[in-house]
């Protein structure tokens, strides 16, 4: 998971309430909250047995306010100083805006609660997209970060637009690389980024 902004700590994560509603019946806000839908793409509406697995929208902001506030996130990701619903709907119309960047929350079908998020974004300074996954603390050891990461991941290999998929992580966050292990990516290599050392997996190491 990454800064949409592309700044700051860029690492993998498996942390990530209820959303908002709208509350704002004007055309333009719902022409805003309308553009996950609409954005082509990696932008797709699964299920999994257990999952929905949905594109972000802007009546999320309280599930992300939590979510960006959680020890994980703060620890592995950084503080994106989010603190209320303005905030956060900033946060993610950034993400809405930008076409290389891709967030979809999984919530689960028994009661609709979103519980975290799978990322798909294709940066500038890399050559392949890489896949990103985040969750609310309280809802870990279930296995619900893996379910919906390979419902996704199999509908991006399925698609056939993409050479090879990575992710990236730091190589003491344990939990992201056994879960990247498990979906099949491998370690192929660490960099250094902004004084700090980042490893890189590859579901196709030999076309990297």
């Amino acid at each position: 998971m990454v800064n949409p902004t592309g700044k700051g700590k860029r690492f993998v994560t498996n942390y990530i309430i209820n959303s908002y509603p709208i509350g704002i019946a004007t055309q333009s806000y719902t022409n805003r909250y309308l553009q996950a839908e609409n954005k082509s793409g990696m932008y797709k509406n699964l299920e999994t047995d257990r999952l929905i697995i949905r594109p972000i929208n802007l009546t999320d902001s309280k599930f992300i306010i939590e979510l960006v506030n959680s020890d994980g996130w703060l620890k592995f990701i950084g503080n994106r100083n989010i603190s209320n619903r303005n905030d956060a709907e900033k946060y993610i119309q950034k993400i809405l805006d930008s076409p290389n960047f891709y967030y979809s929350v999984f919530q689960l079908k028994t009661t609709n609660k979103p519980v975290g998020i799978v990322t798909f974004l294709n940066r500038a300074e890399q050559k392949f997209p890489d896949i990103g996954f985040a969750m609310l603390p309280e809802y870990e050891k279930n296995g619900y970060t893996l379910e919906a990461s390979r419902r996704y991941l199999d509908e991006i290999i399925k698609s056939n637009r993409y050479e090879n998929i990575i992710a990236i992580t730091i190589p003491d966050n344990q939990k992201s690389i056994k879960l990247l292990m498990k979906l099949g990516l491998k370690y192929e290599s660490d960099y250094v980024k902004d004084n700090g050392t980042l490893s890189i997996f590859s579901l196709s190491p030999e076309k990297s």
